[in-house]
């Protein structure tokens, strides 16, 4: 398996970006709509700072990430550039490693721009938690 490069990974990045951004959306339509039913008279538009904003977002991006990297190894953007996150031997990550994995990612997502210089097209998280991103197409 051969490890994915920094465009491959990036345009996978760009549409996982495009997952959460409608999932935000779709919570606020929920939130909008339930403030609606129960308060049909006084209803206006919810209007959540700054805060708490951020960390729902950051919540919904782990949870996204982690939940498809445990189960499949590919997020929506992976599967469409045929890609996919795996181990050092190939396997699935583990709850904790796709966890951290997921964290490091949003948090501090200038680690991926490390696979651009490394020979190994390895991104800093994917060096320390021991992952990998390759490219995993289905045969035809």
């Amino acid at each position: 398996m051969t490890n994915a490069g920094i465009v491959s990974r990036g345009l996978a990045a760009l549409v996982d970006i495009v997952v959460v951004v409608v999932t935000m959306g779709l919570l606020y339509l929920g939130l909008a709509l339930t403030t609606l039913i129960l308060r049909p008279t006084s209803f206006r538009f919810p209007a959540p700072n700054l805060i708490f904003s951020s960390a729902v977002t950051i919540g919904v991006s782990v949870l996204y990430l982690t939940v498809c990297w445990t189960l499949s190894g590919r997020t929506v953007g992976a599967v469409l550039l045929g890609v996919r996150v795996v181990g050092r031997g190939a396997e699935l990550l583990t709850l904790p490693v796709a966890v951290l994995r997921a964290v490091a990612c949003v948090l501090f997502p200038i680690g991926l721009l490390w696979v651009a210089v490394d020979r190994g097209r390895r991104s800093v998280q994917d060096i320390v938690l021991g992952s990998r991103v390759v490219y995993d197409r289905p045969s035809q």
